[in-house]
């Protein structure tokens, strides 16, 4: 992904989520992707995808159980 691709997509996440703190890293960027943070943690990749002419960017976040509150926190 380009730098324009980058913050244009970094803008859209930050308006649409309501946070400013997220960040799309250029250094991590590749043709194809580029890494999500929220502030200093890695959340999420953003993939470009290009087929039959349309050109759209997919958010995929992984969530590990490791990461999920205990059932009896609630």
């Amino acid at each position: 992904m380009n730098k324009n691709e980058i913050q244009l997509v970094q803008k859209y996440l930050r308006d649409t989520l309501g946070n400013q703190r997220i960040l799309l890293d250029p250094k991590t960027a590749t043709k194809d992707s580029v890494e999500v943070f929220l502030g200093e943690e890695f959340i999420a990749v953003v993939s470009r995808d290009k087929e039959d002419g349309d050109l759209c960017y997919n958010f995929h976040m992984a969530i590990l159980e490791e990461d999920l509150p205990d059932e009896d926190d609630d």
